[in-house]
């Protein structure tokens, strides 16, 4: 059993930064997939990135690609999305979620949240204009 703690959100400006960290605990990370989702108020949640913890294979939407990196600490057993440029259109709640990795290919974990077995409790993010 994994236990996810999503932290870093916050408020920011237009074209701020933050950085979402997403602990695990009770289980290494290794060989999990670990998706970062995002869900605004009235529309379906979003895969935005996600990273294979093995081998560093990373996936980016494309509205994010150039702005957002994700990143793996196995020692430390956490998952980083670093954020830059952020838009007026990406204020949500932000998950980070853990899944076996390797089932597909790595652009179907945005896809398909039913590949995802853990779901950490969110961390709301702001952008102010």
């Amino acid at each position: 059993q994994v236990q996810l703690v999503g932290s870093g959100g916050g408020v920011v400006q237009t074209g701020g930064s933050l950085r979402l960290s997403c602990a695990a605990s009770g289980c290494s990370l290794d060989n999990y997939a670990i998706g970062g989702f995002r869900q605004a108020p009235g529309k379906e949640r979003e895969g935005v990135s996600c990273i294979y913890s093995s081998t560093g294979s990373t996936y980016y939407t494309d509205s994010v690609k150039g702005r957002f990196t994700i990143s793996s600490d196995n020692a430390k057993n956490t998952v980083s999305l670093q954020m830059n440029n952020l838009r007026p259109e990406e204020p949500a709640i932000y998950y980070c979620a853990a899944g076996p990795e390797g089932l597909l290919n790595i652009k179907y974990y945005l896809e398909n949240l039913n590949l995802y077995d853990f779901w950490g409790q969110g961390t709301q993010v702001t952008v102010s204009s």
